[in-house]
């Protein structure tokens, strides 16, 4: 592992956005750079020097090689029960996506095992218990209520050892597991919550992967982002060997619309995962640089940089499968195509977008969305009325599936492409409602950690009806709300600029169009509302 690390290095430190201080350059004893763990486990002295490497890289979700500490330690002390409790908690996965039957019956035997082991503290049973909560009855598949009773247990074993600070971090990781589990709650309590056992104990362990990790997750909303900041600009110089801690800090960058420190961030990542995927010897893309390709496509087109985007299209076309196919894999697949056709208000090659093969049902809800929208907007009506039929087939399906998320996701992008169907057909009163219902269920949401964020915000595009509409007043408050929640979006600045220019505040036009400017660099003409911009200002 020793040698594609360094050889990421040399990457990392090309990027002023991550570069690292002198002294996180390679960890003490020459290995990889990962962070500093201190887990305690009555085990025999070659397994505890590895548990803290372990639970590390557990900490940066860097599961593959976690799940093979634990494993290694295993084989090295048969008598660790926590090694296999370290197994379990790979195959968890709180923040990415529930663990199918096959997987939960598995790791209740890990867990089973770990306690027919008779750890030697009571410490470690109650963290073996905790984790049997979620895990004892693998037929269950009510998700949220087994995070609710993980959530429960960890917190009853962070009040018994408050001296344990892996206890606490592992309490905040179970509130954020839970609030991901739930319906939104926009007061964040959870999050908050987190937020606040963890801040000082960052403050006293500035070196622990996972407390950066789990501050970033807690702070990934508008109304929390720049809480978070501190803790983004870290984590990339606390872990620079994990392709996931390289990736992360861009969930920050993103809510605050930094879109250097976005696209060096996952740049990095993207190239780090490469090169992991190569050591395997896989023959597809590790789905963590399928991850780190969509934000990067997002930061780019948000900076105008269209060429830059085409690239990373051009590379997903070249792959054929993601490994594992996961959640992320499938987003990838179906949202950077997507991306860039609508974001580039290409509408004609919008409306030609093509599903995978395997895509799941959300991921092909995307594509066609994508395609009635395109079509609506390029005079293709038919087209739209029949994509906009498949959309509310999927939708209807999702429905039955019972996943919120996802269905919630769905109806927004089918309320929105339903509207700008009525919109070709003349029905303009019709396409507001549908607009508004989309613009307002989206804002009832939070985002999904696999997306950067919403292909188009619904808000954003309830701006661009308006506009449609000769109505650039009440536009430029809906651009206005959008860039609130997703500040500095290309199109949410253009759309803002031109709103004000239509209503005759060639003040608030100035401001909206220097922003885009500023956003996208002075000497970028890869985007003609550049140009536009630029002519505004200089007439003026």
């Amino acid at each position: 592992m020793r040698a594609w690390t360094l050889f990421f290095l040399c990457i990392l430190w090309s990027s002023p956005a991550l570069r690292a201080d002198e002294g996180h350059d390679h960890g003490p004893d020459g290995r990889e750079k990962i962070g500093r763990v201190t887990f305690p486990v009555s085990c025999s002295a070659e397994a505890r020097q590895e548990f803290g490497r372990a639970v590390a890289l557990l900490h940066s979700f860097w599961y593959e090689e976690a799940e093979k500490a634990f494993r290694a330690i295993a084989e090295k002390d048969p008598k660790c029960a926590m090694a296999h409790w370290g197994v379990a908690m790979t195959n968890f996965r709180p923040l990415w996506y529930p663990t199918d039957r096959s997987t939960r019956e598995k790791m209740h035997e890990e867990l089973v095992k770990a306690e027919s082991l008779k750890p030697r503290t009571a410490r470690e049973r109650d963290y073996i218990a905790a984790l049997l909560t979620y895990f004892r009855n693998p037929e269950r598949t009510d998700h949220p209520a087994l995070m609710v009773q993980y959530e429960q247990a960890m917190e009853k074993l962070h009040q018994r050892y408050p001296r344990d600070k892996e206890a606490a971090i592992f309490y905040s990781l179970a509130l954020l597991g839970t609030a991901q589990a739930q319906p939104p709650d926009k007061s964040y309590a959870r999050q908050r919550k987190a937020g606040a056992i963890l801040e000082p104990l960052f403050a006293a362990q500035p070196d622990h992967p996972g407390l950066a990790h789990y501050l970033i997750h807690s702070y990934d909303f508008p109304t929390l982002a720049a809480q978070g900041l501190n803790a983004a600009r870290r984590y990339a110089r606390i872990a620079p060997a994990v392709p996931h801690a390289l990736h992360m800090p861009s969930h920050i960058f993103i809510r605050l619309g930094i879109w250097d420190d976005a696209i060096a961030s996952n740049r990095a990542s993207a190239e780090a995962a490469r090169v992991y995927a190569r050591s395997r010897g896989w023959e597809g893309a590790w789905d963590q640089q399928l991850h780190a390709m969509d934000y990067l496509a997002y930061a780019h087109l948000q900076k105008g940089e269209q060429g830059e985007a085409e690239r990373v299209l051009d590379e997903l076309q070249g792959i054929q499968t993601g490994i594992p196919m996961s959640i992320t894999s499938h987003y990838a697949f179906a949202a950077i195509p997507v991306r860039l056709a609508m974001e580039s208000r290409r509408w004609e090659q919008t409306a030609n977008l093509q599903p995978r093969a395997d895509a799941s049902p959300w991921a092909a809800a995307m594509v066609h969305w994508a395609r009635a929208v395109g079509a609506a907007r390029s005079g293709k009506l038919e087209a739209a009325r029949q994509n906009l039929a498949t959309l509310t087939a999927l939708r209807d399906q999702l429905r039955q599936s019972k996943v919120p998320f996802w269905t919630d996701q769905t109806e927004v992008l089918h309320l929105s492409a339903a509207a700008w169907v009525s919109q070709a057909e003349g029905k303009a009163q019709e396409a507001e409602r549908l607009m508004r219902a989309a613009a307002d269920l989206e804002d009832s949401t939070d985002k999904h950690p696999v997306t950067p964020g919403a292909i188009t915000p619904a808000r954003e595009m309830l701006g661009d009806l308006l506009l449609e509409l000769k109505r650039p007043k009440e536009a430029l408050a809906e651009y206005q709300a959008s860039l609130k929640n997703a500040p500095n979006r290309f199109n949410g600045l253009y759309g803002a600029a031109r709103a004000a220019e239509q209503a005759g505040d060639t003040s608030l036009a100035r401001t909206f169009y220097n922003r885009l400017l500023e956003t996208c660099g002075k000497e970028n003409t890869e985007r003609k509302e550049l140009d536009a911009a630029r002519s505004f200002i200089a007439m003026r």
